[in-house]
């Protein structure tokens, strides 16, 4: 469960490092955000191998979608699954990813969202 001023990793290669939780979008005075959810972020730092040829910078306010969270998520087969952090990957202003890769697996409740490219991009599934 992700809620306002969350701190999150970005597990994509956009650049960005740690990004911070300014709103849940997909509802109405929506208080967490669970995993599929959109948010709205503030990046907090970036990797610096990076830092000249990036498209986003510190500070900058885009959209996120949540991937990963701490708190079970109960699976198709009611099996529950927890990860080890809250992680998320950046979009820009049209919801289509900034990154071209995702580093770890995802899971499996994905499939039945409209961000179907991302199950192509991963390394596996849960």
């Amino acid at each position: 469960m992700i809620q306002r001023n969350s701190i999150l990793n970005v597990i994509d290669n956009s650049g960005a490092k740690k990004i911070y939780c300014i709103k849940v979008l997909n509802g109405y005075k929506k208080r967490y955000g669970s995993v599929g959810d959109i948010l709205v972020v503030s990046i907090k730092s970036i990797r610096l191998k990076k830092k000249k040829t990036l498209k986003i910078k510190k500070g900058d306010v885009c959209t996120a979608l949540l991937l990963r969270t701490k708190s079970f998520l109960n699976n198709i087969k009611n099996e529950k699954i927890s990860f080890f952090s809250n992680s998320a990957i950046l979009l820009n202003n049209r919801k289509k990813l900034i990154g071209t890769r995702i580093f770890g697996a995802l899971p499996k409740n994905l499939r039945y969202t409209r961000f179907f490219k991302l199950l192509s991009l991963c390394s596996g599934f849960l």
